[in-house]
């Protein structure tokens, strides 16, 4: 299953997302919660999966520094919200960073209490890798328990490529350690800097031909998601062929993983 982040759209709406996702040839949409208002609306969103005829694979939840306000400041609430959005609309996954260092009562109890939500909700908290905030002269630690999910206990994970761009960390090796504790790929790229840029497949320095293939020889059956930032396309044509470039490269490379035998 092949999916269609709505952050891929912004500027453009939540309702965009879905509308280009079904008319583009995605399998899916994930909803990033944010500012857009009907992102928020569990019967907004569950509307739309409805009028497109497009499943919700899962919901991204408020957990960036531009939504640190949406559905409050608790975190564990807005924790609580995208579990509840995510049983609404029949969507399997809720992705989450792990927590910032200035949080620290939820990073300390973050790891089991992200157990304990997924028992009690039957939605997969799939934590997403991130990366060191990287300045001239050093590099700051800003997550807690640490950037790179393979290295804590997490039942479920996401692997971004252009975190791992970032973090100068290799996702084929990430998803190797990570084994069928990896549910998630964010699809995108990166050239290196220290930029979060979350370009077109194929146009960074990112191994993502190969973490496909890669995903393709282990049998891989989690999400695969479009997730770039298309906020510099001049014309909504040049939009919508980032995103269909990005499907083209996802679904060609996801099935040109060599004969296992």
């Amino acid at each position: 299953m092949i999916g269609l982040s709505t952050a891929s759209v912004y500027p453009e709406s939540t309702a965009a997302g879905f509308e280009l996702a079904t008319r583009l040839g995605y399998d899916a949409v994930e909803v990033m919660v944010g500012i857009d208002p009907i992102s928020q609306e569990v019967e907004a969103v569950r509307h739309l999966a409805d009028h497109h005829r497009m499943p919700v694979c899962s919901v991204h939840a408020p957990c960036l520094l531009l939504t640190q306000r949406v559905w409050g400041t608790d975190p564990w609430a807005k924790l609580e919200r995208s579990a509840e959005m995510a049983v609404a609309v029949g969507a399997g996954v809720v992705v989450v960073h792990p927590p910032f260092r200035w949080q620290r009562d939820y990073a300390l109890g973050f790891t089991d209490g992200v157990a304990r939500l997924q028992e009690r909700t039957g939605v997969a908290f799939a934590v997403e890798n991130m990366y060191p905030w990287r300045a001239p002269r050093r590099q700051v630690e800003v997550y807690l328990p640490g950037w790179d999910p393979s290295h804590q206990d997490y039942a479920h994970t996401t692997v971004d490529l252009s975190h791992t761009a970032v973090s100068r960390s290799d996702p084929v090796a990430m998803a190797v350690r990570l084994g069928d504790r990896l549910r998630h790929v964010h699809l995108t790229d990166g050239t290196g800097s220290a930029r979060d840029e979350h370009l077109v497949p194929g146009r960074g320095t990112q191994p993502v031909a190969e973490l496909l293939e890669h995903l393709a020889g282990v049998g891989f059956d989690g999400h695969l998601v479009v997730e770039i930032n298309t906020r510099k396309a001049a014309t909504r044509e040049a939009r919508e062929l980032d995103l269909l470039e990005a499907l083209a490269f996802a679904r060609l490379n996801f099935a040109a993983a060599p004969d296992a035998s």
